[in-house]
């Protein structure tokens, strides 16, 4: 399968894990507890998955960034979490960075 299939893939799995932590209210609420680990445990699978066919620094990278990025999303639409300029020009570094380290370098495997 596409690495890059499996790393979104994990993505989305720990963006379910950490919305989930947050309804969670420390771990008080069986249901979405669940979702921490069982999200996090498929993320941390498919990660590993991805690891076998890209480097590291691009698999964690990408996947720690977009993962800030679409929390931050979800913070903002879901629990209206506020955000500022500084945030977004932030959040526009990062998806930068993404694309730089995927894309226009060689650090990944094209």
């Amino acid at each position: 399968m596409n690495p890059y299939v499996l790393l979104a893939g994990a993505i989305l799995s720990e963006l379910i894990g950490t919305t989930a932590l947050k309804l969670s209210d420390g771990f008080s609420q069986p249901v979405p507890s669940l979702g921490v680990v069982v999200g996090y445990g498929i993320a941390f699978y498919l990660v590993s998955l991805t690891l076998e066919e890209l480097p590291i620094g691009v698999v964690y990278g990408t996947w720690a960034a977009l993962g800030v990025v679409g929390v931050a999303a979800i913070g903002i639409v879901l629990f209206d979490e506020p955000i500022d300029i500084a945030g977004i020009i932030g959040i526009l570094l990062i998806i930068g960075g993404v694309y730089c380290v995927n894309v226009v370098s060689q650090m990944s495997a094209h």
